[in-house]
């Protein structure tokens, strides 16, 4: 899996850098498309698996072709259809929807490269549904995205599996988006909903005008407080369990002295950012720290090869570090700072997982 998101990543930048020198489908197809197919574990160059210009006779209309179809035991399970970098997926799924009728297959993707919009047919046996289940932008990975990416590479790949989670993951998807478009620009139908929840009084236009930046501040002070709530939670575990190591390193007391290592409330917060971080990726359990003069190491399995940062908090200029293989290390005005690192974090994490 590492090995997948590190080709992932690396395809990511390089779409971004080739984007704008591309002028044609073609070029799209074998610059982008097909390295994307090949780093999900398929061979591009063998037709018994990967077969271009498929043919998907509809109708009366003989010859009809698809881009490409990737087959298992001599039957098509994906359609694929490319369209060039520079053209908008827009109106072009309806191309699409006549070719997934005429086949057995039971996933279809549209693509320019850049986005890649998979679908299957939730809604009625054997048509394609009208919008996607899932959709991946190349330019902008996230770490779900990529999860569920990962359950179309070939070793991997369980149609059923991931027909039972499409329907699941579509509307996950809706409902994101929805929230997304809500958080600074309520519907009027969604403010109508919420204020018949709370007021008891007689709704009018007054009324809603009145509520629409009412409910934009409930929002943002909904997500904060949770956030805080989850940051403050992790805290008292994080005390507990340091109250814990301490009194077992009191009872298995050796007698040698040894410097005094003062573990402050800043470092704290720092293991519990990273921990919060880490929290999708690693079990949070996996996730230690340990203290020493010279800097504060977060690890994890409690194993000091498999340290993730360091961060050096206790003086004027605070700092963290990273276990990549240059051992970078950049410097920060507080701790809070660790969270613009987020991305780097994982990736670093990802090494030891």
């Amino acid at each position: 899996m590492e090995k997948f998101v590190e080709q992932i990543k690396a395809l990511s930048k390089r779409v971004s850098e080739v984007k704008d020198t591309i002028t044609t489908e073609e070029a799209t197809k074998t610059s982008i498309i097909m390295p994307f197919f090949q780093i999900l574990g398929y061979d591009i160059f063998n037709p018994i698996e990967f077969i271009p210009e498929f043919t998907a006779d509809v109708g009366i209309k003989k010859g009809e072709k698809v881009d490409f179809a990737i087959m298992h035991e001599g039957n098509p399970v994906i359609l694929i259809e490319a369209k060039s970098v520079n053209e908008s997926l827009q109106k072009h799924d309806s191309q699409l929807f006549r070719y997934f009728g005429t086949t057995t297959a039971r996933f279809a993707i549209l693509t320019n490269g850049i986005s890649y919009r998979f679908y299957t047919d939730l809604e009625e046996a054997n048509k394609m549904d009208s919008s996607p289940f899932f959709e991946l932008n190349i330019l902008d990975l996230k770490d779900s995205s990529i999860q569920e990416l990962a359950k179309f590479r070939k070793d991997s790949f369980d149609l059923e599996k991931i027909f039972k989670t499409a329907s699941e993951l579509k509307y996950i998807n809706k409902l994101k988006t929805f929230l997304a478009e809500q958080w600074d620009n309520p519907a009027e139908e969604f403010v109508w909903f919420l204020v018949g929840q709370v007021y008891e009084g007689k709704r009018t236009k007054t009324t809603l005008q009145k509520f629409e930046p009412i409910v934009k501040k409930t929002f943002k002070q909904f997500i904060n407080e949770q956030v805080n709530e989850k940051l403050n939670a992790a805290l008292k575990s994080t005390s507990s369990d340091d109250d814990s190591k301490q009194e077992k390193e009191q009872n298995n007391d050796v007698q040698k002295e040894e410097p005094t290592v003062n573990t402050t409330e800043e470092e704290i917060e720092g293991y519990t950012i990273v921990k919060i971080i880490l929290k999708d990726l690693v079990d949070t359990e996996r996730v230690f720290y340990r203290d020493n003069q010279s800097y504060f190491n977060i690890l994890l399995d409690d194993n000091i090869r498999k340290w993730i940062v360091r961060l050096g908090l206790e003086r004027t200029n605070k700092y963290i570090q990273f276990n990549d293989d240059d051992k970078t290390v950049v410097n920060i005005e507080n701790v809070t700072d660790v969270l613009n690192y987020s991305e780097k974090i994982k990736e670093v994490a990802r090494k030891f997982i």
